[in-house]
């Protein structure tokens, strides 16, 4: 048998194993953005380096001048805000009607319905690219806001995600709702909807991430740089043969900061929305 002392030094082994994991895992994710912020400051030689420099020889401010010249932050800021909040809000506001009508309800061509919802989550957002982009030009809708929200209208992963938290609800509680004299739209808003705070809040989460990520749609749909969002304006500073890369991690540290500022405002709802997708 192990004597206690051997198994104190296994213990002290296997912690020391863990925290240099953790350890070593937190570098290789951090070190993304250290480099980002080493290089904003950079000159163009002094990113192209080989072997590559660490530090700056001068800290270097200039970059930051000459990408917020070069683009109007301004405008993709509101249109990236605007683009994530009209998202967020047609996401919980369609999707929590379509997954109670598809948990609670009732009515013909219901499982036919859904199925054309999961066929949707299942294929990739790349095929449904050039028949959206025609269905906005027709109706004459480019390089505005509306072109911008236009996918995030309906969200399938949404009604599947939210149709899941309805049908965890007892039918009980619906049933006695009707008895108590509410209709069937009275009981989803003042009944049941109540009831999905928490699943509502990570679907508001995952949609803003993905909107405020979204690159190629905006890329496609607004070619006026003053309609463009944060994600297509930085790469628009791609050049074709060759990179300002000093300015372009300048624009990307200045285009990651609003998300960092309302993650660490929003901490707690963000990691417990995150942990109830788990849950469900």
């Amino acid at each position: 048998m192990k004597t206690t002392a051997s198994l104190e030094r296994s213990r002290k082994i296997a912690t020391f194993l863990t925290y240099a994991v953790l350890i070593i895992g937190s570098i290789i994710m951090i070190f993304p953005f250290v480099w980002m912020i080493l290089t904003s400051s950079k000159t163009v030689p002094e990113s192209n380096m080989i072997p590559p420099t660490i530090f700056p020889a001068r800290w270097m401010l200039d970059n930051f001048k000459d990408v917020v010249t070069n683009l109007p932050f301004v405008n993709l800021y509101i249109n990236t805000a605007l683009m994530v909040l009209f998202r967020v809000i047609c996401a919980v506001v369609f999707s929590s009607m379509a997954g109670y009508a598809f948990a609670k309800l009732n009515f013909k061509g219901k499982n036919l319905l859904f199925g054309i919802v999961l066929v949707q989550m299942s294929l990739p957002s790349q095929i449904f690219i050039i028949p959206q982009y025609q269905m906005v030009a027709k109706m004459g809708m480019a390089n505005t806001i509306f072109a911008l929200v236009f996918p995030g209208l309906v969200s399938a992963f949404g009604t599947f995600f939210l149709r899941q938290t309805y049908m965890g609800i007892p039918t009980e509680i619906g049933e006695a709702a009707y008895l108590d004299g509410c209709n069937q739209f009275e009981t989803f808003y003042k009944v049941m909807f109540p009831l999905t705070g928490t699943s509502v809040a990570a679907l508001t989460i995952f949609t803003a991430v993905f909107a405020y990520g979204d690159l190629m749609w905006p890329q496609v749909v607004n070619s006026d740089t003053t309609m463009m969002t944060l994600s297509a304006g930085l790469a628009s500073l791609q050049g074709v043969f060759e990179t300002n890369y000093p300015i372009m991690m300048a624009g990307s540290l200045l285009a990651m900061l609003p998300m960092v500022v309302l993650y660490l405002i929003f901490q707690r709802q963000f990691i417990e929305g995150i942990a109830s997708t788990g849950g469900k």
